[in-house]
């Protein structure tokens, strides 16, 4: 079953082209990459695949079920950890993700709350309220709010930002499990060294448009590490690039 189908999917924003006729697919159980430099259009990508926007031209469908028209559904059956979003300051980091547990239907919520509370490490700050966090631990609260309900595909835009490199470890550790269980991951990030690690298929996107969609394995064959494909395809090298 493919988790993700996209056929000529474009976004407009008025006279910009945010993204630009892309097309590919996701196997269901594939860790699933998604590169490019900034504004090279991942994160409407991502928010087109989640069901926040509406495309200008082309289809998506997650799980099946149809990005535009559905678009509620879609985040029904998602775990979305946005690049930018922050848990609400006004609530507590066990009020939000209590909050998320509940909005999800999720069974023995308390149990899960604690668990995510103790691999985070945020036991102590359980109380706190998200505005007096630290930019690491407000990820953490929004990386636990997308695990609680044990979703089967996850979409994660800088999953790894403001972690140190302990919870950057442990972080991969639970991904790597998540893949081994056949779950599905989508992940944009600017780490390329830990994308190298986790990801089993990657797209490269550059001004909006899809220059790339490898196989790891076929790099691993060519002896080209994801920084240089990604290098090659949209570095400084690039004449066109302002």
């Amino acid at each position: 079953m493919k988790a993700i189908e996209v056929r000529g999917l474009s976004k407009s924003y008025g006279d910009k082209l945010a993204l630009d006729s892309v097309t590919f697919e996701v196997e269901e159980g594939t860790f699933f990459g998604c590169f490019g430099p900034n504004g090279a259009g991942k994160s409407t990508l991502l928010r087109l695949l989640t069901g926040q926007i509406q495309p200008t031209a082309g289809q998506a469908s997650v799980l099946g079920i149809d990005c535009a028209t559905q678009g509620l559904e879609v985040k029904r059956r998602i775990g979305i950890v946005p690049e930018v979003e922050s848990p609400p300051s006004y609530l507590t980091a066990w009020e939000f993700l209590y909050f998320t547990g509940k909005v999800r239907k999720v069974d023995d919520l308390d149990k899960r709350i604690d668990h995510w509370l103790d691999f985070f490490e945020l036991q102590e700050a359980r109380g706190t309220l998200c505005r007096d966090l630290s930019k690491g631990m407000r990820q953490k609260v929004m990386l636990a709010s997308a695990f609680i309900h044990e979703p089967k595909l996850l979409f994660l835009d800088e999953a790894f930002i403001n972690l140190d490199p302990i919870f950057q470890k442990r972080m991969r550790d639970y991904l790597l499990q998540l893949r081994s269980e056949g779950r599905t991951i989508f992940l944009c990030s600017h780490i390329l060294e830990i994308a190298q690690r986790l990801c089993q298929e990657v797209i490269v996107l550059d001004k909006g448009r899809l220059v790339a969609w490898e196989r790891m394995s076929a790099l691993q064959d060519r002896n080209e590490s994801l920084e240089q494909l990604f290098l090659r395809l949209v570095g400084e090298g690039d004449a066109d690039r302002p």
